[in-house]
């Protein structure tokens, strides 16, 4: 004999494949809820692998907090430095210059090219404790070298600009600028002789838009075309743990002074900011299919409803409870709401783990790239499983199935005897 609740065994009964229609509209019940679990695990993380790998390369560039003197530059930043430093969550400090200049190819024969970069002024000895530019030079025997009046520049922006190691450049800053604003209107209009730079070795650090839009010299040749003398734009901040980076920003700032501000790398990455945004609003529009299975549930329900009230009013006759009636269906429910999440979990992760190899056939298929590199800067489909928001996703849909069932059971057991018994 079962041990198993008469409410089960009865629901488990009911669902006992048959060839009828109801059988049917079960079947895609459960196939509707399969769906909308592996379509929520599939979204889900692969957004958690595109924020996960980008976070890696913009981390990878960008410091995690940046110090800087709002409308100004910061002339004493070597004592700001120690100060920064006796941070027990600080590994890394490093004064920077970054702001846009004018650069202009000096080839050998043939039309010169003009680009607009931002330079990337850095300490060389420190650059290493902050970011992986002095580690990502991928053409220049791997040296980062910035003597003299070095340069390194993206690989994106040598291929567009036509530009290789040893080449020479003519960089235009704001101190040739400003001597052109200050002679406009004069008969002689001159910003001066360009400062020329030597293409000493070209990065990559695996984000197309820094390798498309940063060149980098040193501190110094950074000061002297901006004429800031011996200052800096601000410090670029390595802590030990990036999401805690709101948390030491405000030591900082208190350590600082109101005359300083820290920023964090969410606050200066938009990209970051609105790959958070719409993981989470993928999350939320996706559990829509999942209420639209939830509602095939109801309707199965529904129909076992009006097909078993000569077996509900049976029930109650011989002293079944309103609540077990109403747990024989919620029973049903859960079984097929079971079957579903289960089915949905094990074929997310089955493509998850091939969804490499269905985008190659895909592409073979229909002769289309699906994930091109050169836009998304990744060479493969990134995805993160996480065990939260399993969790959240499976639970969640067998929340949202069992609330589905719960109104169609609840009539169920509302139903007076007499009149289910009626017609019998």
């Amino acid at each position: 004999m079962s041990r198993l609740p008469f409410e089960l065994l009865l629901a488990l009964r009911y669902l006992r494949p048959k060839r009828t229609f109801v059988s049917i509209i079960t079947l895609i019940s459960i196939f509707g809820v399969m769906l909308g679990v592996a379509v929520l695990i599939i979204v889900i993380s692969v957004m958690n692998g595109f924020d996960k790998e980008l976070r890696e390369k913009v981390l990878g560039f960008t410091a995690h907090l940046k110090v800087i003197q709002p409308d100004t530059s910061i002339k004493n930043y070597a004592d700001v430095m120690n100060i920064v430093r006796s941070n027990k969550n600080v590994i890394g400090v490093a004064p920077y210059i970054i702001g846009p200049v004018l650069v202009k190819t000096e080839p050998e024969s043939g039309q010169s090219l003009a680009g607009a970069p931002y330079i990337r002024g850095v300490d060389i000895e420190l650059e290493t404790n902050v970011s992986i530019l002095p580690t990502s030079i991928v053409e220049g025997e791997g040296k980062f070298d910035l003597s003299g009046h070095g340069v390194v520049i993206g690989s994106a922006f040598a291929e567009n600009m036509h530009l290789r190691v040893g080449d020479k450049i003519a960089m235009y800053g704001q101190r040739q600028l400003q001597r052109f604003e200050k002679n406009k209107g004069k008969d002689i209009e001159t910003i001066g002789l360009p400062d020329e730079y030597e293409v000493r070795g070209i990065f990559d650090v695996g984000y197309y838009e820094y390798n498309v839009s940063m060149v980098a010299v040193s501190l110094e040749n950074a000061q002297d075309l901006y004429d800031i003398d011996d200052s800096v734009h601000g410090l670029f901040v390595k802590i030990t743990d990036p999401i805690q980076a709101t948390a030491v920003a405000e030591q900082l700032e208190s350590a600082l002074g109101p005359d300083y501000e820290v920023r964090t790398w969410l606050q200066d990455s938009t990209t970051m900011q609105a790959v958070l945004v719409e993981k989470n609003v993928m999350l939320y529009i996706m559990f829509f299919i999942v209420l639209v299975a939830a509602f095939g549930i109801t309707c199965t329900l529904i129909t076992f409803i009006v097909l078993k009230t000569s077996d509900i009013g049976l029930m109650k006759a011989i002293g079944a409870t309103n609540w077990q009636v109403m747990w024989v269906f919620l029973s049903q429910s859960l079984v097929v709401s079971f079957f579903g999440v289960g089915m949905g979990f094990g074929l997310g992760i089955l493509a998850l783990a091939y969804r490499n190899q269905f985008l190659e056939f895909m592409r073979h298929w229909t002769g289309m790239q699906l994930f091109p590199a050169d836009i998304y800067g990744f060479t493969q489909l990134p995805s993160l499983i996480v065990g939260s928001d399993l969790w959240i996703i499976c639970g969640g849909s067998l929340l949202i199935c069992l609330v589905a069932a719960a109104f169609p059971a609840w009539y169920a057991s509302r139903l007076n005897p007499v009149e289910a018994l009626r017609h019998e």
